[in-house]
């Protein structure tokens, strides 16, 4: 039977158990990141490039710390916009959500970028607009179609993608127990352009996108058997899990294929399957698709469903509430952040659209360090995870040290979404009070 809330309304089944929690975030972390973004990684930090793949899951830890102890906390809330309304007030909280959109925007046409790069050249060569168009409309079609044909084939996907990160990590290890390759590299840290210290922050920024996706699994928290237990536990084994997959990836790559190979190429875990000589590369090109489409997937469905909502709460324009008829999916927010998602694809770069979406959810990790510290004044009365004030404190710190490493690129990027999110923000929050004085 569901439990109630104190108003006598029914709460979601608590059924989630650690172990399947754990899975989920996994699933979410393990993403299409590193297949894409290793080769830009060693361009900034040259062979060592596991050691901004380590920072980056430490700053990540960080932040993974408020979220356990606020989702514990209020774990009926709805997420990162929630926290930083309860915290700071609407304008704060809109802020985030809209930071969190744009970023789930961004993220997609980052990823369609990739989608179109040498990991399709193994199979056919096609003109990158036509390939990003093509691509972006048919998952378009799909998330139209309806939310439990996009799930199913993401469980599918999903064992695809983290098998083809445990193949590359099996197959490098092959070809460096023949003997072959360079265990120097790994030590080689920073290139002409970046310093050891600028190597390591710079790459971690563009690192740190391989570790987002834990975020979300705070909308499920509700529905986790013992939040209070469970949710840390789940997400720190699950972050710690995939940070050790992405170590040994980047070890492996920079050990087997040379920097300047890797860093020079879109494909770059190719590079070490190809060296191995065991599987066709092109076994592995596909496996490396099925995991940015899966990727590209699940980020346009969550920024849709998003929009769909700040409509429905009258933050954003009406007709982005419209559903199709018989699917009854939101199918002019899902043309909207396509549009937009194509927009930027067409007219950036991969390194530049992931560091986009990382500025963006660095002010959201901004916010929920904050709200975290904030929100110690407000008392529950049930149990709930607290972490040790250092914690959310260094999160806050990093995100800050991260946000001074952000090329000016991706500033001029993000800017103007920060503009028009602060400008919704400020009417969303007049409205809210304008409400308030007439009710």
């Amino acid at each position: 039977m569901p439990s109630s809330r104190s108003s006598g309304a029914p709460t979601l089944v608590r059924t989630v158990t650690t172990f399947s929690l754990f899975l989920f975030i996994l699933g979410d972390v393990l993403g299409a990141g590193v297949y894409v973004l290793a080769g830009q990684i060693a361009a900034i930090a040259g062979g060592a490039l596991w050691i901004p793949l380590a920072v980056a899951l430490g700053l990540a830890l960080l932040t993974a710390s408020s979220y356990a102890e606020l989702s514990t906390k209020y774990p009926r809330a709805g997420g990162s916009s929630h926290y930083a309304t309860r915290a700071f007030g609407p304008f704060v909280g809109f802020l985030v959500g809209f930071c969190m959109l744009a970023a789930g925007i961004v993220s997609v046409g980052a990823l369609a970028l990739g989608f179109a790069g040498d990991y399709l050249r193994a199979f056919v060569t096609l003109p990158t607009i036509l390939v990003v168009v093509l691509f972006l409309l048919v998952l378009a079609a799909l998330n139209a179609r309806g939310i439990s044909e996009s799930m199913a084939t993401n469980r599918v996907a999903t064992v695809v993608e983290v098998s083809g990160l445990l193949l590359v990590i099996a197959l490098g290890a092959i070809v460096l127990l023949r003997g072959e390759g360079d265990l120097s590299r790994l030590t080689a840290l920073g290139t002409a352009d970046h310093g050891p210290a600028a190597a390591v922050l710079a790459g971690s920024v563009l690192a740190f996108y391989s570790y987002v996706g834990f975020e979300t699994s705070v909308n499920i928290a509700e529905e986790t058997k013992d939040p209070a237990r469970s949710y840390p536990r789940a997400l720190f084994a699950a972050l710690l899990t995939a940070g050790a997959v992405y170590a040994l990836v980047g070890v492996v790559a920079s050990a087997v294929v040379p920097t300047e190979d890797l860093a020079g190429s879109s494909a770059p875990l190719a590079r070490v399957v190809s060296a191995a000589g065991i599987v066709p590369p092109v076994v592995f090109s596909a496996v490396a698709l099925v995991a940015v489409a899966n990727g590209a997937l699940l980020t346009g469905i969550m920024s849709s469903r998003l929009a769909y909502g700040m409509a429905a709460d009258g933050l954003l324009p009406g007709f982005l509430g419209r559903l199709l008829p018989r699917r009854r999916t939101p199918w002019v927010a899902i043309v909207v952040t396509t549009a937009l998602s194509l927009a930027l694809a067409l007219t950036g770069t991969v390194d530049v659209l992931a560091g986009t979406m990382v500025l963006l959810l660095l002010v959201v990790f901004l916010a929920v360090n904050a709200a975290a510290l904030v929100l110690r004044r407000d008392r529950v009365e049930h149990r709930h995870f607290r972490a040790p004030t250092v914690l959310p404190v260094g999160g806050l710190l990093s995100c800050l040290l991260l946000l001074t490493q952000v090329e000016a690129e991706v500033w001029r990027r993000g800017l103007p979404l920060l503009a028009v999110a602060a400008v919704l923000a400020a009417l969303a929050a007049w409205r809210r009070r304008a409400a308030t004085s007439q009710g």
